[in-house]
């Protein structure tokens, strides 16, 4: 298989539709269903791009993401925030925090995710371009 996504969804159906839609486009995915198991596959796996959801059960998403941002092994890895959450002020906070891009989810449907997700991987070399 292709480059790695983690998909860090506490929404099971919508966890699965990704997973589904990006293996098809040939990734590897990997799945967590809150912040905290996230941290934990983060340790293990160092994927190439993460697609976080920002509000999930034990760690949020802004907390999931302050964690990668001041972690050297999983820093540099791209962080795509598909949220429910479309306030100026929390997509400020995540481009702070080190977010590449942020997707409202009422607004994004998945072939424009996976889009993304395809022009994202092709302009960068592994984990290290953010």
């Amino acid at each position: 298989m292709g480059k790695k996504v983690l998909v860090i969804e506490d929404d099971r159906f919508l966890s699965s539709l990704m997973k589904a839609r990006l293996e098809k486009e040939g990734f590897s995915t990997l799945q967590a269903f809150d912040g905290e198991e996230a941290f934990g596959i983060l340790k293990q796996n160092k994927p190439d791009l993460i697609i976080l959801d920002l509000i999930m059960p034990k760690v949020s998403g802004f907390e999931l993401l302050e964690n990668i941002s001041v972690d050297p092994y999983i820093s540099k890895i791209p962080v795509m925030i598909l949220s429910n959450l479309g306030q100026d002020s929390d997509i400020e906070k995540v481009k702070r925090l080190g977010a590449t891009k942020y997707f409202v989810k009422v607004k994004t449907s998945i072939d424009d995710l996976i889009t993304k997700v395809k022009d994202l991987l092709s302009n960068t070399v592994g984990a290290s371009t953010k």
